[in-house]
């Protein structure tokens, strides 16, 4: 069962994410990020590549694409806020993106 993100695992967990540019959402319990491509279609490769990792974790980011930029935001709904997948799925997108 997942948990949300205790008070003494946000640090370690999220200050990595911070650094590499990820944000928290004004009156969310989410993190968000930008990232830009060089145009659409490596921006929709790497959705689809990221798609593989959610469906595998069954943890689906919060996303809209447009042209060469997606917009990304996550939180776990199940329950009501941040939990370590969210972590994990930031860090597959990071590093999917490189």
């Amino acid at each position: 069962m997942t948990e949300k993100l205790s008070e003494e695992t946000r640090g370690p967990l999220l200050e990595p994410l911070f650094a590499a540019g990820w944000q928290m959402v004004d009156g969310r319990d989410a993190i968000e990020k930008t990232f830009v491509f060089k145009d659409f279609t490596d921006a929709f490769g790497w959705m689809t590549r990221v798609a593989i990792w959610a469906e595998k974790w069954d943890h689906h980011p919060e996303w809209n694409n447009v042209y060469k930029t997606v917009d990304v935001v996550l939180s776990t709904h199940d329950v009501g806020g941040l939990s370590a997948l969210d972590a994990k799925l930031a860090r597959k997108m990071d590093s999917l993106s490189e």
